[in-house]
């Protein structure tokens, strides 16, 4: 159906606000890395607009740290879009911040609470492998 998938792997010990809220932020940040995902404007009967969507399914999953970072590592390895949010960016109040405490996590040891990931559905499922499905 598509040859590319979208998935985004959120830390199973977050409040529910805190994993509605990073999912929402990394997709954005996933829409802005792909812009070709995007569907049409919706249209309803009464002729009013509204915004797109993506065009393609987005799945949910859950993990702990470990496997967050696990992920991260094998997105890095197969060169896919990754979008990260760390725990630091929680206690920030704009971009700039969330910049700069992003900029001084330890590459290889990230406190990652989510991350999106696009790329060649293939590459993507080997990836996430293992996980599961967001039961939330």
């Amino acid at each position: 159906m598509f040859d590319t998938k979208i998935a985004f792997v959120v830390r199973n010990d977050l409040a529910v606000w805190q994993r509605l809220n990073v999912v929402a932020f990394l997709a954005t940040g996933i829409t802005s890395a792909a812009p070709e995902i995007m569907g049409e404007t919706y249209i309803d009967a009464k002729g009013h607009h509204y915004g797109n969507i993506s065009r393609q399914p987005m799945l949910i999953f859950e993990a702990d740290l470990a496997a967050l970072q696990r992920t991260h590592r094998k997105g890095l390895e197969r060169e896919l879009t990754l979008i990260p949010y760390v725990h630091a960016m929680f206690s920030t109040g704009h971009d700039a911040d969330n910049r700069a405490v992003f900029l001084a996590e330890d590459p290889e040891n990230m406190n990652l609470v989510g991350i999106g990931l696009f790329g060649p559905k293939k590459a993507v499922d080997k990836v996430i492998k293992g996980l599961s499905l967001h039961q939330g």
